[in-house]
């Protein structure tokens, strides 16, 4: 990858609230409407305290996922920070994980939302309905985008919005309903407990990954970008901690058993039946929306490997009217839509761990690597605060939660590797 600004055939048309938007839209999807009750198990009233240091430990790597995503401007996310700083192999290792993350967490989601839909309309309950529900979904975000990428981000950015609805509405109507006693820490939980949690709470902050895969379409993204994911982020945190203190004042110790729906049951046991419905809903209209905003994104993840050689030049097409990756986009839907009907991605999503945490060391030291290099990108460059030591200090935090992983993680992890080493070796005489 000889330039972070090279041309491409895209349309830069994404601007800071839409690119916010997908962000927010990717990081919320399903796992918040039950992730209280899990938190509250580990930690009771004192669950915010493993929020904050989520947070922070979140807010070191996306200031460095801001810095080099400010600095390289190419289609493809991570996978072109780190290609431009430590060279194709190691760009295309992080685009092999990126891409495995988001077609397995797409099929995931997209299987949940077949299933939560059918308890939402008993008529849509069943396998065949569940199979129909996602060749519809799936064909529905193809469909919109493959009419341009300005489409799919409008219609990303109204999904955002009609999901966030619900969740604020039990954070601020559930204020009222909150019983002190319930948020009263009898004693602090140990560091271990804390450790855990956050380890499991870091990927309840995930998506900017998969969402600044398509920088290629967004407009100055030495501005764009850092701001786009300040904007996200905070929301997001303010947003994790108040639902977590308002289902925690509302439910007490009954929110560690809600494990179904802890949101909706607090929603229910405050306001009434009608909003417990309300959350309901709004659970499957996030996951349609995290459906929509990975149908955007993940794509150009295949646009971009096929560009630079690692897949067959034909997925890197791009559509002379609407300007999309169309074969890319067809490719990625069916590929997805035949991992969630046949449902073989379950053995392989714990790999997602592992390579999540992979890809943010990446691009911590991506950032390191790129100032020095004196890779700048369009207009000003981010200026991140101490900007010689957050890399480094990002990466310990990686290197810690590193730590937690199994031993069958590590091995897996391995044959991935191993496998798109291959593809590497065998793909060279298509790059040269």
């Amino acid at each position: 990858m000889s330039s972070a600004t090279s041309g491409e055939p895209l349309v830069r048309v994404i601007g800071t609230f839409g690119l916010a938007a997908a962000i927010i839209n990717i990081t919320i999807g399903g796992g918040i409407f039950r992730l209280p009750a899990n938190v509250a198990g580990s930690l009771g009233a004192a669950a915010p305290i493993a929020y904050l240091v989520c947070a922070i430990a979140m807010g070191l790597i996306v200031l460095c996922i801001a810095d080099a995503g400010s600095r390289v401007s190419l289609t493809g996310g991570p996978y072109a920070y780190v290609g431009t700083a430590f060279g194709p192999y190691a760009g295309f290792l992080s685009g092999v994980l990126l891409w495995m993350l988001g077609t397995f967490a797409t099929a995931a989601v997209s299987t949940v939302f077949a299933s939560s839909l059918g308890l939402l309309m008993p008529a849509l309950a069943g396998r065949g309905m569940e199979i129909g529900i996602l060749v519809a979904a799936f064909g529905f975000w193809s469909l919109v985008n493959l009419q341009g990428v300005r489409l799919g981000a409008r219609l990303n950015s109204i999904a955002t919005v009609a999901k966030l609805l619900p969740l604020l509405l039990v954070a601020i109507g559930g204020l009222f309903f909150i019983d002190p006693g319930n948020l009263r820490v009898a004693a602090m939980p140990a560091a271990g407990d804390v450790a855990r949690t956050s380890l499991l709470l870091i990927f309840a902050f995930a998506g900017i990954e998969c969402a600044l895969v398509p920088s290629g379409e967004v407009r100055d993204t030495a501005r764009t970008v850092p701001r786009a994911i300040a904007l996200a982020m905070v929301g997001i945190t303010l947003l994790y901690i108040a639902l977590q203190m308002v289902a925690q004042g509302i439910l007490g110790s009954g929110l560690a058993q809600a494990t179904v729906s802890p949101l909706a049951d607090a929603a229910g046991a405050s306001l009434g039946r009608w909003a417990r419905a309300l959350l309901l809903g709004g659970a499957t209209l996030s996951m349609f929306g995290y459906l929509g905003g990975m149908t955007l994104s993940i794509p150009r993840m295949v646009f971009a490997l096929a560009r630079d050689g690692f897949l067959p030049r034909a997925l890197a097409s791009v559509n002379a009217s609407h300007h999309t990756p169309q074969a890319a986009i067809i490719f990625q839907s069916t590929l997805g839509l035949a991992l969630a009907i046949s449902g073989t991605f379950e053995k392989l999503a714990i790999l997602a761990n592992v390579s999540a945490l992979a890809l943010y060391l990446g691009c911590a030291l991506a950032s390191w690597r790129l100032r020095q290099m004196k890779v700048g990108g369009e207009g000003t460059g981010f200026q991140m605060p101490a900007a010689g030591a957050v890399p480094w200090l990002a990466t310990a935090v990686i290197l810690w939660l590193l730590t937690g992983m199994t031993a069958d993680e590590w091995l897996g992890f391995g044959v991935c590797v191993a496998a798109a080493s291959v593809v590497y070796a065998v793909t060279r005489t298509n790059r040269s």
